[in-house]
């Protein structure tokens, strides 16, 4: 459908922001174009919206599995959960989570249970992810790797994860541990985790249409790993208030000192720069950007970056087509029409940290 510049003045009740076109980002969406067939960008500057724009299914109102993404929002309820009930975790990130008050299933390994809560959330568990793991900065391949996907956000499968290396002692990208948080979050809550995102982050902050995605896939619960299917603006709400410590219109949605700790390095990682389900730029490995800054990306070329320091928020949207099918959400498909003109391009790198190097690159000009 070419490209759509929509610059809105009015979001929705709760939005004050406005928009000033900033003709310096037109390089970084040139950029963004070559790293997924559909998607978009947009750039929040304190309450300026100063950058719009989509390509192929990208559009306002679409609302694509938006894969790791998700894990974010995991993180997020488990930092609510926490405050809501210090009564059940008095020991918070270093509670010690495999056992029956908090996880009622039988424990394949005797040492699952040496994990914390804050390990699981830090992708150093020691379960099985994505290959290569780190160690203290060092790649160890994993043989053989562990589940990945939509299947490794079913309960049977995370229960049958082991681990590669003892809790703590490693780095790997574990998608059954983060769907394993969303299963001590049903547990303590008596629900789903997708309801309960409803009613502490998606209704006060007043998103529209959304939900979790995977629907062909037919996973049971809420997949605690990834899948949220959002509109662009409502990831703009999600990434402004993190970016204004966890608040809201003035509402305290995530607690503070929680999005301190998944913005900056963590103890129970120091092999990797990741936090609490988001990469970190603590160490400065990315030079030319804010230490401040953290983000986090999903397969198919999404990505939500925040810079305090800048009062920025950034979403890059990505996408495959069937990442915006409805078999898939359960949700209305894209309004945009899609004529086929990105049919046969190749998109070998998300360009996750290049699009935010290019972002603040032309900004400070």
């Amino acid at each position: 459908m070419g490209i759509l510049l929509l610059f809105v003045t009015a979001l929705c009740a709760a939005d004050t922001w406005t928009t000033k076109p900033d003709t310096r980002l037109d390089a970084a969406f040139a950029f963004v174009k070559t790293t997924s067939k559909h998607g978009g960008l947009l750039v929040l500057r304190g309450d300026t919206i100063v950058y719009e724009s989509y390509f192929g299914l990208g559009h306002p109102d679409a609302t694509p599995n938006l894969a790791s993404i998700g894990k974010s929002f995991t993180s997020a309820a488990m930092g609510i959960l926490l405050e809501e009930r210090r009564d059940l975790f008095p020991k918070g990130l270093d509670t010690l989570v495999l056992t029956p008050k908090y996880f009622p299933y039988d424990v394949p390994d005797p040492a699952w249970r040496d994990i914390k809560l804050g390990h699981l959330l830090a992708m150093s568990s020691g379960l099985r992810g994505n290959s290569p793991g780190r160690v203290h900065g060092r790649e160890v391949a994993l043989t053989p790797p562990g589940p990945d996907g939509a299947e490794a956000m079913r309960d049977a499968v995370v229960l049958r994860t082991g681990l590669w290396t003892k809790p703590g002692e490693g780095y790997s990208y574990a998608t059954a541990g983060v769907h394993l948080i969303s299963m001590i979050i049903r547990h303590v809550t008596g629900a789903e985790m997708e309801p309960y995102l409803a009613a502490k982050i998606a209704q006060p902050l007043g998103w529209q249409r959304w939900g979790f995605a995977y629907r062909h896939a037919n996973l049971g619960h809420t997949p605690g790993g990834g899948g949220i299917a959002a509109r662009a603006h409502d990831m703009l709400h999600f990434g402004a208030m993190l970016r204004d410590g966890g608040k809201w219109n003035g509402r305290q949605i995530v607690p503070a000192a929680y999005v301190r700790k998944l913005s900056r390095a963590t103890p129970y990682n120091p092999h990797s720069p990741y936090s609490l389900q988001f990469d970190v730029n603590t160490d400065g490995h990315l030079a030319a950007v804010p230490r401040d800054a953290f983000w986090k990306s999903g397969s198919g070329g999404h990505a939500l970056y925040i810079i305090p320091s800048l009062k920025l928020v950034i979403w890059k949207l990505g996408g495959r087509e069937e990442q915006y099918s409805q078999s898939n959400t359960g949700l209305p498909p894209s309004p945009a029409v899609y004529n086929g003109d990105r049919d046969g391009m190749q998109f070998p790198d998300p360009g996750t940290t290049r699009t935010l190097q290019l972002i603040v690159e032309a900004l400070r000009r």
